[in-house]
């Protein structure tokens, strides 16, 4: 059988919407409101708002590596992040890392 042009586009452009329909579960306008690695992490300004203990979740994180938290920075506004850094703290100094207890 001969397969036409016009039927070969009608193929790939019945292909290509599928796939956009099948990946429109993934919406990519959302962020996840903590994410971090042993190095810092990010905190979205919207729990803070909310009421949550921002200082408590960073110290929870950074102390799972071993490290202490300095909190970096805000952007207090919609959509805004509060950033963090987990630092390095010598055995024995006054700043060691604890699990948050509550």
């Amino acid at each position: 059988m001969r397969i036409t042009g016009k039927a070969i586009l009608a193929t790939v452009f019945g292909a290509l919407m599928s796939a956009q329909a099948s990946a429109a579960w993934f919406d990519i306008d959302t962020v996840p409101p903590f994410k971090g690695n042993d190095t810092g992490g990010i905190i979205a300004y919207s729990l803070y708002k909310e009421g949550a203990d921002v200082k408590a979740m960073a110290l929870n994180h950074c102390a799972s590596y071993g490290k202490s938290v300095k909190l970096t920075g805000v952007d207090a506004q919609y959509g805004g992040y509060i950033s963090f850094s987990c630092v390095w703290v010598h055995p024995g100094h006054l700043n060691r890392p604890l699990r948050v207890g509550y």
